[in-house]
């Protein structure tokens, strides 16, 4: 499906219900993902909900256009604030539920904050809202881990490499150190749901207890072991159960 925003073709594709028939659920990427790490998660969820589903990769990712590099410190503000209202009226879509995994769930958080009323919930995977030491020493080690280089090449392709460049150098640059969204959480009125692995290692469960204190509306919190960043991938069925059992309670 064609689907632009800020001037950048993205890689795109939809499933299910048009968004006048039903909620759409809005899938946003991790920080070296694209649309096809949501494989067949993303179908799944929608057909088990009867929701739409919009799947896409940022500008910089998967078969998207390049995104300007460097990047700049506030990037997840610019696609909460900018990129993702854009794509939402581009498709119409009017009652929303962003399903985010890592710096997709913060970017879900920013726009929840932000635009109160076109979003009903939010179901977020190892979101970030603060940098830890340990998110650091991971993102550092990435540029020796060629093993990951290689996964990475089937979303990436041949831009691959300035993916993770792109990506890692603006999470290691000090200034990004005091990135924080704390201050923004008591805007987030819808519910959310926050899974973490327990043995993630890009975070720690402060930051599920961060957005639990910090958000107004609903708050569900699930850390799960034996799990790592991607629960999708890791404990794939049991973060959809959860998903759709948390969903299903509230959504219209």
């Amino acid at each position: 499906m064609e689907l632009t925003a800020a001037g950048r073709h993205l890689e795109a594709w939809w499933t299910g219900p048009g968004p006048t028939e039903a909620p759409t659920l809005v899938f946003l990427h991790d920080g070296l993902g694209a649309a096809g790490s949501w494989r067949r998660f993303a179908p799944d969820l929608a057909k088990a909900l009867g929701c739409g589903a919009l799947v896409y990769s940022r500008a910089g990712y998967g078969t998207s256009d390049p995104a300007p590099l460097p990047r700049p410190v506030e990037f997840m503000h610019q696609e909460a604030l900018v990129a993702l209202p854009e794509i939402l009226d581009r498709m119409k879509i009017r009652r929303a539920v962003l399903v985010g995994h890592s710096d997709g769930g913060s970017i879900a958080l920013i726009h929840a904050a932000s635009f109160p009323d076109r979003v009903l919930a939010l179901a977020l995977e190892a979101p970030h809202v603060f940098v830890e030491p340990k998110t650091v020493e991971s993102i550092a080690a990435i540029s020796a881990n060629d093993d990951l280089k290689k996964r990475l090449e089937r979303l990436h392709g041949p831009c691959t490499e300035e993916t993770i460049q792109g990506w890692t150098g603006v999470w290691l640059r000090p200034e990004f150190r005091a990135w924080n969204l704390e201050a923004l959480l008591p805007s987030v009125i819808c519910p959310v749901l926050v899974i973490q692995g327990e043995d993630d290692e890009y975070g720690t469960v402060r930051q599920v207890e961060a957005i639990a204190n910090g958000v107004r509306g609903p708050v569900e919190t699930r850390v799960l072991p034996a799990c790592g960043h991607s629960p999708h991938h890791q404990k794939r069925d049991e973060t959809l159960a959860l998903m759709i059992d948390f969903l299903r309670k509230h959504l219209p």
